[in-house]
């Protein structure tokens, strides 16, 4: 069972993710699409959420869908874009993301954040 999903379809950033995952020690799945994203965390109890708001395929609709399980939901959901990419920060902090980064804020705590989805 994964620890953390993970909404990317950049395979170049994703290896760096993966290995960064395995060298926390934390069990990550990834999906390409917003549509298995919704369908993985359906069928996971991973605590963390992790979206790539610049997938090409429904990364900002899957953060709107899981928002809608409430407020009371636990799982803690990070997006990261670009820096210059503001509405969309905005966008996705209205669907209902708890924090949103740029790829460089997020990329230099991955390690971090990784463990944070650890029980």
């Amino acid at each position: 069972m994964a620890d953390a999903i993970v909404l990317i379809d950049d395979l170049f950033f994703q290896t760096k993710l993966l290995e960064t995952a395995k060298q926390t020690g934390t069990t990550v799945e990834t999906v390409a699409t917003g549509d298995q994203l919704v369908e993985a965390a359906a069928a996971s109890p991973a605590a963390l959420i992790i979206v790539d708001l610049n997938a090409r395929q429904g990364a900002l609709d899957a953060i709107e869908k899981l928002g809608a399980n409430g407020p009371g939901n636990p799982r803690r959901v990070i997006a990261f874009l670009s820096h210059v990419q503001t509405d969309l920060a905005a966008r996705a902090r209205t669907a209902g993301c708890q924090d949103v980064m740029p790829r460089s804020k997020f990329t230099q705590n991955l390690a971090a954040i990784l463990r944070g989805a650890k029980p």
